[in-house]
């Protein structure tokens, strides 16, 4: 959560060609393609936290995404199909372990078949070359558990432990020589004389380039440094369940219900583990605190960002049953279980257990709206990457990547 902020030790912490705020997957495999693409620069990479991947990078389902929900052409379709390939590949180098165990989008009546099969026209057009629909009476034998009135199947869908990935990013960056500078808490950038000066907790630095992936904390970076940011963070709590060991056989692979198009959320969906427990979740609750992992997390600067934002009371309008239904979701979990029977219908409430959260940094914008796709701001010699929404992770080397070639623009 946010701490009250504090004057900039004098102590000079050096110059850097670059520096990229944010050490969770993203800023960590942005500075690993900036350090590719430029050999010999010296590159470091800030985190207010004493570990990598503290938060939305070591909270996630953990899902090696292939890319069926994103628009044919899109930049999030090609990014999402390149940074998954590399992603394996990397993990074969390094050792990490993926699973792929398929995954089943079940519609759950006749009235999400349009968008079930819209779903599967996109993953024939992204190249998906795996994908199936399957009816009713096929389901029992991808998922003896599942019911619907039919199904999109995609059997190479993987998952995979996204800590361990960072961790080996952390690691390579560091034998590569850059500086991966933890409990950094960056409280200004400011240019001058064609630098920028980043003032830290720790102490001051310079750079040449600024690379902003704090995530969570990545519009309050960009008014760091003087300018409006076009969009503002909304925290939403994800929480899971776990289903006990005795019941986890309910789950082969991945279960996902057809998503509402109008949000960038997927519904709460199962999904095995590589350590062998199974996810039931997440839900999309507002949290009260920019990293609000529980309910009691309450943070009073988050409070007034909120309330001083209009683009939230226009969201809040839009969407307040939506939000209404989720927090009674949260607060009940004969609500919750209500969500998975309708995906596995021998699931009982004695079959779950609360579990932990994750925070998702929402981008909404001054209408109101939810941004879903990227969106980059540019203040002088700061790229600041104010949304990278889902296949955030899957995607990571690659939009790193991405992202390298437009910070040297």
């Amino acid at each position: 959560m946010f701490t009250k902020p504090v004057r900039a030790p004098s102590v000079s912490l050096g110059r850097y060609d670059a520096v990229v705020v944010g050490a969770g997957l993203l800023g960590l495999a942005t500075a690993r393609a900036l350090e590719e693409r430029t050999p010999n620069i010296r590159v470091a990479v800030l985190d207010k936290e004493p570990d990598v991947a503290r938060h939305q990078s070591g909270h996630n389902s953990g899902v090696i995404h292939s890319g069926v929900y994103y628009k044919p052409g899109s930049l999030k379709a090609r990014l999402c199909r390149e940074g998954g390939e590399q992603l394996r590949r990397f993990c074969d180098r390094c050792g990490i372990r993926y699973q792929p165990i398929g995954k089943l989008i079940v519609a759950v009546d006749q009235t999400e078949l349009p968008r079930l099969e819209e779903l599967h026209r996109r993953g024939v057009d992204n190249g998906i070359g795996d994908i199936r629909m399957v009816d009713a009476s096929q389901i029992p034998a991808v998922e003896p558990h599942a019911a619907g009135v039919a199904a999109l199947h995609l059997p190479s869908v993987a998952v995979v432990d996204y800590s361990a990935v960072a961790l080996a990013l952390a690691e390579g960056l560091r034998e590569s020589g850059v500086e991966v500078r933890l409990s950094h808490r960056v409280l200004r950038l400011e240019y001058s004389n064609g630098e920028v000066v980043v003032d830290t907790d720790r102490g001051r630095l310079s750079s040449g380039l600024v690379v902003n992936c704090a995530g969570l904390q990545a519009d309050v970076v960009a008014r760091s440094s003087g300018s409006r940011s076009p969009v503002e963070i909304v925290p939403f709590r994800g929480e899971y369940y776990l289903l006990r060991r005795s019941r986890s056989h309910l789950v082969r692979g991945l279960i996902y219900p057809v998503p509402d198009p109008e949000l960038p959320f997927l519904g709460v969906h199962f999904t095995p583990r590589t350590d062998g427990s199974v996810e039931a979740g997440p839900n999309a609750v507002l949290a009260l605190a920019r990293e609000g992992y529980s309910a009691s997390d309450i943070d009073p600067r988050s409070i007034r960002l909120l309330a001083a934002y209009p683009g939230f009371y226009r969201m809040a309008a839009r969407w307040w049953r939506t939000g209404i239904s989720e927090v009674l979701r949260s607060a009940s979990s004969r609500r919750f279980v209500a969500s998975l029977k309708k995906l596995v219908p021998e699931i009982q409430s004695d079959d779950v257990v609360r579990a932990g959260a994750g925070v998702r940094a929402q981008a909404v914008r001054p209408d109101g709206s939810l941004a879903d796709d990227f969106v980059f701001s540019r203040t002088p010699g700061v790229l600041h990457v104010l949304n990278a929404p889902s296949p955030g992770a899957t995607a990571s080397l690659a939009i790193g990547r991405y992202i390298a070639e437009q910070a040297w623009e």
